[in-house]
């Protein structure tokens, strides 16, 4: 993680680069892996499971299946959320694009269906945040959403 040098984009370059991957329908199935992290992280997790809202980007909360306090979801299709998930391989990459918003760190991949993920960065777990591609024009209305909840449950510093 210290090799990581995130190139940091402004919230409105941010939003303009997820708005330009356009809208259209995407799978509508509310599932997602359940990370399977240390006692440590999973604690955090659960913290922060506490903490989440019940709407995200004005989306009603609706958690996808299997249910676990490890994972959230919002709309349909879903914004999910995983927490305790594995250090991605792009966050050594020191080309990674990475943006900040409202004081959380976040590595951005973008994915071969359209969609965005997000993965929290310097957080002592690691948060992913996938955005499915038709509600990308929302920009990071999400990470807004969310920052403050992970700010509150997962503190700063390096994951394991």
């Amino acid at each position: 993680m210290n090799s990581l040098r995130h190139r940091l984009i402004g919230l409105p370059a941010l939003t303009l680069l997820i708005t330009a991957a356009g809208c259209s329908s995407a799978d509508d199935s509310a599932s997602a892996a359940v990370p399977s992290p240390g006692t440590k992280v999973a604690k955090l997790c659960e913290d922060l499971d506490r903490e989440l809202p019940s709407k995200v980007d004005g989306q009603d909360r609706r958690d996808p299946e299997p249910a676990s306090e490890l994972t959230a979801g919002w709309g349909d299709p879903a914004i999910i959320l995983r927490c305790g998930v594995t250090k991605p391989a792009k966050m050594t990459d020191p080309e990674a694009d990475g943006a900040e918003v409202n004081g959380v760190g976040w590595l951005l991949e973008k994915q071969g269906d359209g969609a965005f993920r997000f993965t929290t960065t310097l957080r002592t777990a690691y948060v992913e945040v996938t955005i499915p591609k038709n509600r990308t024009a929302d920009g990071a209305a999400a990470l807004v959403d969310l920052a403050a909840p992970i700010k509150k449950a997962i503190p700063e510093g390096i994951a394991d």
